[in-house]
């Protein structure tokens, strides 16, 4: 049996993972300030298809998902996978290259589609049949090189991360299996029509879109908090146990949650209620998460001075519980009938998507490049921290501005004179929400700004740092409560 020093993982795939999450970072954002920009100013749409809000707005979400996002999940859990298990990946380097090179593929044929019109039009899962019938066989491979690195391992404990990686695979499998099912209109056609309609497609959907956030963008991301927090402060998990009681009680709750994206519908009043009490129950278990990721950092909590990749996840980890705290708050009926279709709504995604997808990514991603590339740290600690700050504000504007705008704004379609008739005409709610669009644009500039800055920092720590990798706690010492 291998030692560890004498262990050797794969790395390469790995490393261009790494570079692909910074660079699909920076395009996701950047398509994120051009349609905020749009909405601000709508002359920018500049009157052509291919320039337009309602095509680049989905260039924009699954840039951030699926590539940034994606890319992230997968460079994390190929890492951590190897290391947890002391396995080599199952399949080799050969696997990692096709997973790599297979999900660049993807993105660049899903981003296509979107410019030139070619879509399901819907949310989150807007590529066509053929572009899903692709990442479905890349999935597959996913889930065989994780799930066979697992079977072979050296390590007889599977660590918590592992369990969290696994379940986001194997559900995003379903979902997307599920949503996708569709038949090819005539003969060579590149559109397709769903096998469900009407409330029955409308409910997949939904099913699909908020387990999407459940699994893809939560369940994937909490891997990455309960391997990197821990080795960034290296200090073990505060409680094992806690780790476990998250896991299986988000995992059967999370999947219930859907039908509260359609309160006020065609769909049965019984469904929509069974949406949101799993929605409400949800609360417990991602406190319970959020709170053994912060308490990981007990008598480490110096190291936040010194160390901006921790500052980046445990800051991540702070907008992970007030994220989970807010959605049940808006998926209660009453409280929906004021925020559904509203700006409130855009805020609370982005909380979740630039402070917790976003920044434990960061955080991530400044523990890895300098191991990847056996470097003895990064360039600039204070680039980092200037990449915290402008950030920190630029989440703070956008998040902020959008709560005001969306209670504004639903306040306003409710409003009614003494005589029963709306005050205030759709153009009137438009006009008044100007400043905040001008206000959220700030932010993302600001946001896009620190990713830049970041993108340098990495660049200048692949190229020019000088040393060996530091050297890295057992991987028993993470499970260790």
């Amino acid at each position: 049996m291998p030692s560890r020093s004498e262990m050797t993982y794969v790395e390469a795939p790995i490393r261009a993972f790494a570079v692909a999450t910074m660079f699909w970072g920076v395009v996701g954002f950047l398509m994120g300030v051009l349609i905020a920009s749009q909405l601000a100013w709508p002359l920018l749409n500049l009157d052509l298809p291919w320039t337009s809000f309602g095509r680049l707005r989905p260039v924009h979400t699954s840039a951030v998902i699926f590539a940034f996002g994606g890319n992230a999940l997968l460079c994390t859990s190929l890492y951590i996978v190897q290391r947890t298990c002391r396995a080599r990946l199952f399949g080799g380097n050969d696997m990692g290259w096709f997973l790599f090179w297979g999900y660049q593929f993807f993105i660049v044929s899903a981003a296509l589609g979107y410019v030139l019109g070619v879509t399901q039009g819907k949310e989150y899962a807007e590529p066509e049949w053929y572009v899903d019938l692709w990442l479905t066989l890349v999935w597959v491979a996913y889930l065989v090189a994780f799930a066979g690195t697992i079977v072979k391992r050296e390590e007889p404990h599977i660590y918590v991360a592992n369990w969290f990686f696994l379940a986001f695979i194997i559900t995003v499998a379903m979902l997307h299996i599920v949503n996708n099912l569709a038949l090819p209109v005539g003969d060579g056609s590149s559109h397709s029509y769903g096998l469900a309609a009407g409330v029955q497609n409308a409910m997949i959907q939904w099913w699909y879109g908020h387990n999407a956030v459940g699994f893809f963008l939560t369940a994937g991301f909490l891997g990455m908090m309960y391997y990197f927090i821990p080795k960034q402060a290296n200090r073990p998990v505060y409680s094992y146990r806690l780790s476990i009681v998250h896991f299986w009680s988000l995992i059967f709750l999370y999947i219930w949650a859907g039908p509260h994206h359609l309160f006020y519908t065609a769909l049965p009043d019984w469904a929509q209620t069974l949406g949101m009490v799993f929605s409400v129950m949800l609360w417990m278990p991602s406190w319970g998460g959020m709170i053994n990721g912060i308490m990981t950092l007990s008598g480490a909590w110096d190291k936040l001075r010194t160390d901006p990749g921790l500052r980046f996840s445990v800051t991540a980890v702070g907008f992970y519980g007030m994220s989970t705290f807010e959605g049940p708050v808006m998926s209660i009926r009453a409280v929906n009938a004021l925020s559904h279709y509203t700006d409130w709504t855009i805020g609370h995604v982005h909380s979740g998507a630039m402070g917790w997808v976003g920044f434990i990514t960061f955080g991530a991603l400044y523990w890895l490049f300098p191991v990847l590339w056996k470097k003895k740290g990064l360039y600039s600690t204070r680039l980092a921290d200037w990449h915290f700050w402008i950030a920190t504000l630029g989440i703070v504007l956008y998040i902020t501005a959008m709560w005001v705008s969306g209670i504004m704004q639903g306040l306003m379609w409710r409003a009614y004179d003494e005589n029963g008739f709306l005050q205030y005409s759709f153009i009137e709610t438009v006009a008044a929400m100007h400043p905040y669009y001008v206000i959220r644009w700030l932010g993302g500039v600001l946001y896009l700004s620190g990713a830049l800055i970041m993108a340098f920092n990495l660049y200048k720590t692949v190229t020019q740092v000088e040393g060996s990798q530091p050297a890295a706690a057992p991987a028993n010492a993470l499970a260790a409560e």
